[in-house]
Parts: structure tokens; C-alpha cells; sequence
């Protein structure tokens, strides 16, 4: 019973900080507020026993990709949100429809949620052990072809910077 209500209380705050998110007229603090929407799902990934999925959500999305948008934000100097505000204008009316859409498909999933059968992951699901497992297995040889292609434009974008600064 603690569970869930640390799950649905992690959800809220999760939902809460991505409402914030949409909502916040300053970028640098919509920022900060998707950094802690990415730590309450890395929270409810680890509470799910799926450890590595949490890790690499806690590593990746608010470490990496984080530091990207705060570069980017930083690097474009946004300046005053009134006249991006005068755009939103056109698409708010649709935008309000989805999102209204989205809260009702997760309130519906909520309520399935709360039915006295439902089945529960196996408890070694999202363990590093069981994803080591499959791509060294199952999925080797898709992991060794996305290696050589990611080597492929590593090596094509180092020869594309040589040439421009020759």
C-alpha cells in the first residue's frame, strides 16, 4: 500500500513539474522543472525495479541532454517571451484539447491501475543483468551495426570539421 501512494505521489509531482514545464514563460526554468519531471520518472523506474532504465534516464536525460538545452537556451538569449506569446496565441485552443486528451488517457490508466488484479512486472525486469543478457544475446548483432555506424559519423564528422578549417 506504501508504494502506491509513494507511486501516485511521484506521478503528481511529476505531472505537476510537466504542466510547469508547458506553463513557465521563462525557458531556464522550464528547464529546471524538466530536470525534476526526469528525476521523479527515474524515481518511479527504480521503485519499478527497472534500476538501469533509472540510471540511464538519471545519466542521460537530466545529466546530458539537460546540459544541452541549458547551452542552447543560454547560447540563443531567448529574451522576452511576449512576442513568442503572440504566436502561441493560434495554437493554444489545440493544444488544450490534447492536453486535456492526454490527462483523460491517464486518469482512465490510473483507474486500471487501481483494479485488485493487475500483474506485476517480473522482478528482474530493467535489471542491467537481463539487458546485458539480451543485447549480448539476442540483440548482438543490431548493437555491433549501430556501433560501426555511430564509428561511421564520428569519422565522417571529424573529416567534414577538417575540411572547413582547411
Amino acid at each position: 500500500m506504501a508504494e502506491r501512494v509513494l507511486f501516485f505521489a511521484l506521478a503528481i509531482v511529476a505531472i505537476v513539474s510537466a504542466g510547469g514545464v508547458v506553463f513557465s514563460r521563462n525557458p531556464v526554468r522550464s528547464a529546471l522543472l524538466l530536470v525534476l519531471n526526469f528525476f521523479t520518472l527515474a524515481l518511479i523506474y527504480f521503485m519499478l525495479s527497472a534500476q538501469f532504465i533509472g540510471a540511464l534516464q538519471v545519466i542521460v536525460y537530466a545529466g546530458a541532454i539537460m546540459v544541452l538545452f541549458l547551452f542552447v537556451i543560454m547560447l540563443l538569449n531567448l529574451g522576452s517571451p511576449e512576442a513568442v506569446m503572440q504566436e502561441r496565441d493560434l495554437k493554444r485552443p489545440l493544444a488544450y484539447l490534447i492536453g486535456f486528451g492526454i490527462l483523460a488517457t491517464l486518469v482512465g490508466q490510473a483507474f486500471v491501475l487501481l483494479l485488485p488484479m493487475t500483474p506485476q512486472p517480473p522482478s528482474q525486469a530493467g535489471t542491467a543483468k537481463v539487458i546485458g543478457q539480451a543485447l549480448f544475446t539476442q540483440w548482438a548483432y543490431p548493437v555491433l551495426l549501430m556501433g560501426v555506424l555511430l564509428t561511421v559519423g564520428v569519422i565522417g564528422s571529424i573529416l567534414l570539421a577538417r575540411r572547413r578549417v582547411s
